[in-house]
């Protein structure tokens, strides 16, 4: 998995404009869970990459930035959590254990 960075508020302005050319997937993980532990290593070991741009937030880090994220694409914060950004919306969301590269994948419209 080649993880960006998410680390400032410019980053989800990138991440809006570049959902309306290629998926964006933001994985929020929290350093201080198991089960976001998990769910990253299910997802390091995904192609997920293949078909998305898949950005990293420590939300212990940068929380403003993941209160910022549940504010733009219109989700709940959980953690960990991945949200899945097409032509600049929340296409798909999903949270602890429920997190699976397969779902995401289904999940990527093929209109983008």
């Amino acid at each position: 998995m080649n993880w960006i960075e998410l680390t400032t508020e410019k980053d989800l302005d990138t991440i809006m404009e570049a959902s309306h050319s290629k998926p964006q997937l933001i994985f929020k993980h929290s350093t201080r869970c198991s089960i976001s532990s998990i769910a990253k290593s299910r997802m390091d070991k995904s192609n997920v990459d293949d078909t998305c741009d898949c950005y990293y937030l420590d939300l212990i880090a940068h929380r403003n930035i993941s209160n910022l994220i549940a504010e733009k694409f219109q989700v709940h914060h959980e953690s960990p959590q991945v949200i899945l950004i097409q032509n600049g919306e929340s296409t798909y969301d999903e949270s602890h254990n429920s997190i699976r590269p397969d779902d995401i994948l289904e999940n990527v419209s093929t209109k983008n």
